[in-house]
C-alpha cells in the first residue's frame, strides 16, 4: 500500500500537485453539474478543498465539505457509495495511465482555522506576541 506525504513526512512532488489539483478541478465540476445520478447527492453542495494523491499516484484522496459543514456523514456515505462511477467520470477529463483509487475525508482546513485564531485571541498568546 502506497503512503500520501502527510504519512512519509515528505512535501508532495510538483506532480502530486498538478494531479491532485487536475482530480479536484474535475470532481469539482462533476459535483456542481449533478452528473451523478444519486438524489442524496445530488441535494447537496459540496466543495473539493483539496486533493492529495499518493506518491505512486494510485490513490487520490479529496477533502471535501458540504455547504455550510451540515451533513458531513451523509456526504461521505454518499460519495463514498458513488466511488466506482466518480472515479470514472473523474477519469474522462484527465489523461493518466492509471486511474488513482479514490477516497473522501471532510476537510479540516477551517476548523484548524477557527482554532488558531482561537488561540492567537487567548490573553497570555497576545502578551508573548505583543513582546
Amino acid at each position: 500500500m502506497s503512503k500520501n506525504h502527510s504519512q512519509t513526512g515528505k512535501a508532495p512532488s510538483q506532480r502530486q500537485l498538478r494531479v491532485g489539483e487536475m482530480i479536484r478541478r474535475s470532481l469539482s465540476e462533476i459535483l456542481s453539474r449533478g452528473d451523478l445520478r444519486d438524489p442524496e447527492l445530488g441535494a447537496m453542495s459540496i466543495t473539493v478543498g483539496e486533493v492529495r494523491v499518493s506518491a505512486d499516484l494510485s490513490i487520490a484522496t479529496a477533502h471535501i465539505l458540504p455547504l455550510g459543514g451540515q451533513g458531513q456523514d451523509a456526504a461521505l456515505a454518499a460519495l463514498r457509495r458513488n466511488k466506482t462511477t466518480l472515479r470514472h467520470l473523474v477519469m474522462n477529463g484527465i489523461s493518466l495511465k492509471f486511474a488513482p483509487d479514490l477516497r473522501f475525508e471532510i476537510d479540516r482546513t477551517f476548523e484548524r482555522m477557527d482554532e488558531t485564531r482561537r488561540l492567537l485571541a487567548e490573553d497570555r498568546v497576545r502578551r508573548d506576541l505583543d513582546d
